[in-house]
């Protein structure tokens, strides 16, 4: 009897394609120990990826950051920028930047973007950024222009992706604030007049009886509405105050709007008068330190002088180092007074980082709900504040 298997019992060929495809990652995943089970061999380009990987998470150190796979890159300039080059031709730029993060993380390769000709060879993103700005006090003067040009790219990305919505959006925002109900015949919003007295319609005279006015307010280049920035440099708000610098700068250029910004660890910079430009804001920073939000606030508390017209965005993860009470307080007291009060953990695309839940849940009782806010979720949560609407507030806040 034969044991020929029939075509019906034969393994696809997309099966087999599939199993294999399977055992190839997890090879590259497990590093190819006698002990990773998948018995299975790499050549050519998987072979170079699995080098680049092996430098980075191979043997040697102990696993961290919940990798399978531990260090053994050595820290040479040459080396390291060696490796770049691998990682950039065999994995895309998002993987790229989660490699270099986990370089400079695990193999404490700091000190290497010092160089100038490393920071030329690194793909630049918000956390080289953070990293950069932590170094900006250690970093020798002939790195420093590299190291901006580097910040510059990274924020100029970042501005073209996020300006021209948060413009359109707080335009908007400040029309609708603007208009007025009791209006002199030329500033009449009919559009808005007639759909507010659509239930006045009359129609045996075919017409609308308009018992309630809208109206534009005035053109003007007077400033509309106060925003004050206020936000932890703390290390772990890197990204946040990269983000916070850019839309600070935004906001600047609004005619509309005057907005502060107030960057605070244990003490208070008020880098308002650098605004016109971000990089000048990010160098202007001091990541690390303690916090202390009391001190903070206090100083913004005293640069308010339209309550009712002014929003106060306090960007922090809560950890508090001065007077908790004292802290509460002061919010407490903004609110009583009208002003718009907005507590973001984060400003960054991570979602929310560790932070003082206990501080949250009083922030809240006050009225002033703590939540991470992404940059693209930012100008409408902008709005919402200008509006004295509810605030967007993401679901898994």
């Amino acid at each position: 009897m034969s044991t020929q298997r029939t075509d019906r019992e034969a393994p696809e060929v997309s099966e087999v394609s599939e199993a294999a495809e399977r055992l190839r990652r997890w090879r590259l995943v497990l590093g190819g120990d006698a002990a990773d089970g998948t018995g299975y061999g790499l050549t050519g380009q998987d072979a170079a990826m699995d080098g680049a990987l092996a430098a980075l998470y191979g043997k040697g150190d102990k696993p961290q950051r919940g990798r399978d796979r531990s260090a053994g890159l050595g820290a040479s300039a040459p080396s390291v920028a060696r490796w770049l080059g691998d990682i950039r031709t065999y994995f895309p730029s998002s993987v790229v930047q989660v490699m270099q993060r986990d370089a400079i993380d695990r193999l404490g390769l700091s000190t290497l973007l010092l160089e100038p000709e490393m920071l030329e060879a690194v793909d630049a993103d918000v956390h080289l950024v953070g990293t950069l700005l932590s170094l900006n006090k250690a970093m020798p003067e002939t790195t420093k222009e590299t190291a901006r040009a580097v910040v510059r790219k990274v924020v100029e990305e970042l501005e073209k992706r996020l300006a021209t919505r948060t413009r359109a959006a707080l335009t908007g925002a400040l029309d609708r604030s603007a208009r007025i109900t009791r209006p002199r015949h030329h500033d009449i919003d009919w559009n808005r007049t007639i759909a507010a007295n659509l239930r006045h319609y009359l129609p045996e005279h075919r017409t609308v009886v308009p018992e309630r006015l809208i109206g534009y307010g005035r053109a003007s280049r007077s400033v509309k509405k106060e925003v004050v920035l206020c936000v932890d440099q703390s290390g772990s708000m890197a990204a946040s105050v990269v983000y916070a610098s850019v839309f600070g700068a935004v906001l600047a250029s609004m005619r509309s709007l005057a907005t502060r910004l107030v960057v605070f660890d244990t003490a208070v910079a008020d880098l308002t008068d650098q605004l016109e430009d971000p990089v000048d804001v990010l160098f202007g920073t001091q990541l690390g330190g303690g916090t202390d939000i009391n001190r903070a606030l206090a100083y913004c508390q005293t640069r308010i002088t339209r309550p009712a017209e002014t929003v106060v965005v306090l960007i922090s993860d809560l950890y508090e180092g001065g007077i908790r009470d004292e802290m509460l307080k002061r919010v407490a007291a903004m609110k009583a007074s009208g002003v718009q009060f907005v507590t973001l953990l984060a400003l960054s695309d991570e979602g929310a980082p560790a932070y003082d839940r206990e501080h949250a849940a009083a922030l809240a009782a006050l009225g002033a709900p703590a939540f991470a806010c992404t940059p693209d979720l930012f100008p409408e949560v902008m709005a919402a504040a200008l509006e004295k609407r509810p605030l967007p507030i993401p679901e898994a806040a």
